[in-house]
């Protein structure tokens, strides 16, 4: 896919991603190209929820926008980190609470994300709290959270999550429709994609904001654990590419090539050279290790899935707001890892979890 296919609205949209990176070389603000529909470039920033992003590398730019444009960015941003210190004081007393608890529990995704991946991690959108938990602790978690005013709401019956979470990976709660909770027994939705990694995993405590640390996944496992998030649904977002690739940015050659291989001991499969690839095409992110690009493009289902997820990203609209939208995230999940038995795995939870979807 081209950059013209991908639009000169989109190409700056990852411009602006890049400029926010934790480790970027150029403080240069990204050039704004002519004749921009403005229009679309709000649009596709909220597709892609890098609202808060693209206003950070913008700023610099305000007296040059339409006002429409400078409007709604401004705003969306301030609002995006509103709600991230919200995030931010809930997170500080959930880690309270389960420390006194005894439930040792990580923070994936989100704000720990954020502040590993960009300068400005506030602006980074986010809506929800990821926590990984053991799955022996569920009961306690649950009863936690309700304590707390947490209502479960996917799934709806209280009384299934224990079997909820023998199938899926994680359930939905939420307290008052501002704060939203999504607890994980495990962090793929099928099981032979990084088995090993779980709460007891290597940790890293990461400063979110001043005097407040969280703890997530040590960064190899964590760079694994995005590989495998991102493919789950066939990136059709920027904010998850842009992630990844902020936490390779500024490695050297043998460290990406070392994150590769340990994500391929972890059991990340392909979805780890699927993210690599889509990095590099967006964000150059294998111009230090071209050897590695071309190992990984030698494999054939490999390109396919880079090309199936940049067709996603290049799409205006949500994956389910286009008939059979989602059918390249299904298919695509069926060549995340060779071999016949985790195909046969695979079509067997995606029928599950059609089945629950319908039942719930």
């Amino acid at each position: 896919m081209t950059d013209t296919q991908l639009g000169p609205e989109f190409s700056l949209l990852v411009r602006c991603c890049r400029w926010n990176f934790a480790k970027a070389q150029s403080p240069s603000p990204p050039e704004l190209p002519p004749e921009l529909d403005w229009n679309g470039v709000v649009t596709l920033a909220r597709r892609h929820r890098v609202q808060g992003l693209v206003w950070n590398a913008l700023a610099q730019h305000a007296d040059r926008l339409p006002s429409h444009a400078k409007e709604a960015l401004s705003s969306e941003a301030r609002s995006i980190a509103a709600t991230n210190l919200a995030i931010a004081a809930e997170c500080r007393e959930l880690h309270r609470l389960f420390g006194q608890a005894s439930l040792p529990m990580l923070f994936i995704k989100g704000l720990t994300v954020g502040a590993l991946a960009y300068r400005s991690p506030l602006l980074k959108m986010g809506w929800d709290i990821d926590l990984l938990i053991d799955p022996c602790d569920l009961p306690k978690s649950a009863k936690l959270l309700v304590d707390r005013g947490y209502v479960l709401r996917t799934p709806s019956d209280p009384t299934r999550i224990e079997s909820w979470h023998g199938s899926s990976k994680e359930s939905v709660w939420s307290r008052d429709d501002s704060l939203h909770i999504e607890l994980h027994t495990r962090l793929a939705d099928n099981k032979w994609l990084i088995p090993a990694i779980d709460v007891h995993s290597p940790r890293l405590s990461v400063e979110v904001a001043p005097s407040l640390s969280l703890p997530t996944l040590a960064e190899d496992l964590l760079v694994a654990y995005l590989a495998v998030h991102g493919a789950s649904s066939a990136w059709f977002r920027l904010k998850w590419i842009s992630d990844f690739a902020a936490l390779l940015a500024g490695r050297t050659k043998e460290e990406i090539e070392q994150l590769y291989r340990r994500s391929q001991e972890l059991g990340a499969a392909r979805a780890m050279g699927q993210a690599l690839l889509l990095a590099d095409r967006l964000f150059d992110a294998l111009k230090a290790a071209p050897e590695l690009r071309a190992e990984l493009a030698r494999d054939r289902a490999t390109r396919m899935l880079c090309s199936a997820a940049l067709r996603m990203l290049a799409n205006d609209s949500e994956p389910t707001e286009r008939p059979l939208g989602t059918l390249p995230i299904h298919w695509t999940q069926l060549l995340l890892r060779p071999g016949l038995d985790f195909k046969l795995s695979e079509l067997k939870r995606q029928g599950y979890s059609l089945f629950s979807q319908l039942v719930h």
